[in-house]
């Protein structure tokens, strides 16, 4: 290299201190939107099945049989999903990547052979990427908004088994989504667990106060074993045109 070429100054996309710069942030941001579109169209990926719940839970701990039966209803519904006629992957399991019920659920997708998605995000502690995601179908994500983002993209249905803030949070996300119209298609949400779920929240009392209206309570559906929640799982998407995508998705989507 000569002396003028080592003078220049790098090309702002390959300048590292200036991707790494406050005023770069609207660029991270992007390419956390960007890379798992590329990623799920390149791996025809048109739909999923959300699994939320906590990172603490383990099989055969205190609430290990929610680990358990997590990953029996991911086997079940990737089972499912490969048997469907399309050359895409339909309903493909999708979870937040880490330990716990994370794992649980990627881990049901791998013992059917089917592929699975796991949408990590770094934090200090408890999320640590699980070995059960294909690496081109994993991804790290530094935001929490778009990684929430990217659980409603694709999402035909939700299970959401017992877990704590962050799982609420998540889980809150979606319904008040779906309680403000801003989903074009509903999306089944299912609360595995019902003595735990009921004990935490007192969904009624909510209704009976009139913050929220006696309808909302429609939004979400309970099951307490994995065969009745594939049931419901596949009456509520069998309920909702394909067609029909997110708001925020219609600008570009996978092939079906």
């Amino acid at each position: 290299m000569n002396a003028a070429d080592s003078s220049r100054s790098p090309l702002a996309y390959r300048n590292e201190e200036f991707l790494d710069s406050d005023d770069a942030r609207p660029l991270r941001i992007l390419a956390e939107y960007i890379e798992p579109m590329q990623a799920f169209q390149r791996e025809r990926v048109c739909d999923t099945i959300v699994f939320f719940g906590s990172a603490r839970i383990r099989s055969g701990g205190p609430l290990g049989r929610y680990y358990d039966e997590a990953r029996e209803l991911a086997r079940l519904v990737t089972a499912w999903s490969e048997s469907q006629p399309s050359s895409a992957k339909r309903y493909v399991v999708c979870t937040g990547g880490g330990p716990g019920i994370m794992e649980a659920g990627n881990r049901g997708a791998t013992d059917a052979g089917g592929r699975t998605i796991g949408l990590n995000i770094g934090l200090p502690h408890e999320q640590r990427p699980n070995p059960y995601t294909p690496r081109e179908l994993s991804f790290e994500f530094h935001y929490f908004f778009m990684r929430k983002l990217w659980f409603a993209y694709l999402a035909r249905a939700l299970v959401v088994f017992p877990g704590g803030f962050g799982t609420m949070d998540e889980l809150f996300e979606i319904l008040t989504l779906a309680q403000t119209k801003k989903l074009n298609r509903p999306i089944p949400v299912l609360l595995y667990g019902p003595a735990y779920w009921n004990e935490i929240i007192n969904f009624e009392a909510l209704a009976r106060h009139g913050l929220i209206d006696r309808e909302d309570l429609s939004l979400f559906a309970f099951a307490d074993d994995p065969a009745t929640a594939l049931a419901l799982l596949q009456k509520g998407i069998a309920a909702v045109p394909e067609e029909k995508t997110p708001a925020f998705a219609r600008s570009q989507r996978p092939p079906c």
